[in-house]
């Protein structure tokens, strides 16, 4: 998706979500991020997780075996 000039993330409304909250750190499983999201993460979400930090947190730790995505301020 392309608004102006600006690339917008799949991701963005997970990003904003996280941004809004205000308990950090934040712990998410993923079927709270596929509701927000709509979809599964993938593994595009481990090049995107970057994308955290304009928003002002980073992605901590992902836990493939918990199932969730630790959440933090920066």
């Amino acid at each position: 998706m392309v608004k102006g000039s600006i690339k917008l993330s799949k991701y963005q409304p997970l990003w904003e979500y996280v941004a809004n909250k205000n308990a950090y750190p934040l712990k998410l499983n993923f079927d709270e991020i596929f509701s927000i999201i709509g979809f599964p993460i993938d593994h595009s979400f481990l090049t995107c997780k970057k994308e955290a930090a304009d928003f002002g947190f980073a992605v901590i730790k992902i836990s493939m075996k918990g199932k969730t995505v630790l959440f933090d301020r920066l």
